[in-house]
């Protein structure tokens, strides 16, 4: 039963989004487009665990929607033909999920229900996904997007892309959307596996879209680099056997040079249009790491300089985590622990603030409080391959 449940929780992770981008298209009903993709969920838990699983799980959940939309439209008949002529994998239209991602971040709806919608509905994330990568509480979310459903059918938000006019007020939903959907592909919050290619392709592709709609957006190019450097170093970053390979761990040679490049030369042109971003400034420290030979020629006073002006940009308590692990290499552990002392509070239930602070705790010789911040670092992360790396550092304490 639990197989059974786990491959359909699979396919919906993986396919609900692409699903509902296309009924969307097709019917311009934007409530209508989730009722026919959640029928066929209900159905697949019905029958499946009696039945078996089809060859075909993403296929089937798509026939059994349209069945049940030609059902429920039936006497709509200007949407049949419609849906007759839909096929699986859907051909074409490559802007579906794009034209759907603006429909989410139309400025009727808060900033941060923008965002929870897109990520549940294009993305096909769970609202625990979005809770973790949010900070905040399940039931929270879970009530933004239902607001926000609530919102679109109420006020008729169109289906489309927006004009160019239109596009500027939109885009930062839209950025923090595609890099939300990468983080989440590039190291998963659930705990059935480390990462996901596919979700990570599809925030590529998302933001290569969103290139081509704005070419002359320099943050736009910015997320793209940035999603692209990360990528150049993903045969890196996970041995044989799926365990994370820490950065300083990591063979060089295995990463995608020609990749980096590549993403570098697009950085370039963002940075020609002279309006630094959060997007171009973590692709240029990421950059950093991916150009240096090794571990030690890292420019930490490089990176630590980019975090300064990141802060500037976004406030954060991430950021602000992320630049006392630069700051511990130049100007050592000390400073570095002074800085997360101030993060206590806003981090207290953020596996990497506790996991960096047992870092510098043993980088200053204190062994028994930094077993106690990885053993919390362990209770809080549910990513299974950051609990094998904290596992493997944890047994390494006890027999040393």
């Amino acid at each position: 039963m639990s197989t059974t449940h786990d491959e359909l929780a699979r396919v919906v992770r993986e396919h609900a989004g692409r699903l509902a981008a296309s009924l969307v298209h097709l019917l311009g009903d934007f409530a209508a487009a989730e009722d026919l993709v959640q029928d066929a969920v209900e159905a697949a838990l019905r029958r499946w665990p009696t039945e078996g699983i089809p060859e075909r799980p993403d296929a089937w959940l798509f026939t059994v929607a349209r069945r049940r939309g030609l059902d429920v439209l039936r006497r709509q008949t200007r949407y049949r033909d419609k849906l007759a002529q839909l096929q699986w994998p859907v051909p074409g239209e490559p802007d579906d999920r794009l034209r759907l991602v603006f429909t989410c971040c139309h400025p009727a709806l808060p900033r941060q229900a923008q965002i929870a919608l897109t990520l549940r509905v294009v993305c096909g994330l769970t609202t625990g996904q979005i809770a973790a990568a949010f900070l905040v509480p399940e039931t929270t979310v879970a009530r933004r997007i239902t607001r926000a459903k609530r919102k679109i059918t109420d006020a008729g938000i169109p289906y489309r892309i927006p004009g160019d006019d239109e596009l500027p007020d939109r885009l930062d939903e839209v950025l923090t959307v595609v890099y939300l959907l990468f983080n989440e592909g590039y190291l998963s919050s659930t705990p059935d596996r480390a990462h996901s290619r596919r979700l990570a392709e599809d925030a590529e592709w998302l933001a290569a879209s969103l290139a081509w709609l704005m070419p002359r957006e320099p943050e736009v190019l910015g997320l793209l680099a940035l999603i692209r450097l990360h990528e150049a170093r993903a045969a890196a970053r996970f041995d044989d056997e799926g365990r994370i390979v820490l950065l300083p761990d990591q063979d060089r040679s295995r990463y995608d040079h020609d990749a980096i490049d590549a993403a570098t030369q697009l950085l370039a042109q963002a940075a020609a249009r002279h309006r630094a971003g959060p997007y171009q400034l973590q692709a240029a420290i990421v950059a950093c790491h991916a150009e240096a030979p090794t571990w030690a020629d890292t420019d930490w006073a490089q990176i630590l300089v980019l975090y300064d002006m990141l802060l500037q940009h976004t406030p954060n308590p991430v950021v602000r985590l992320n630049r006392a692990v630069a700051l511990r290499h130049v100007a050592g552990p000390a400073v570095a622990l002074g800085e997360l002392d101030g993060l206590a509070a806003t981090l207290a239930d953020h596996h990497l603030y506790h996991a960096t602070r047992a870092e510098l705790l043993r980088a200053l010789g204190h062994p028994g409080p930094a077993r106690e911040a990885d053993l919390r670092a362990l209770e809080l992360t549910t990513n299974p391959a950051q609990r094998a790396v904290l596992e493997r550092r944890l047994d390494a304490r006890e027999w040393s």
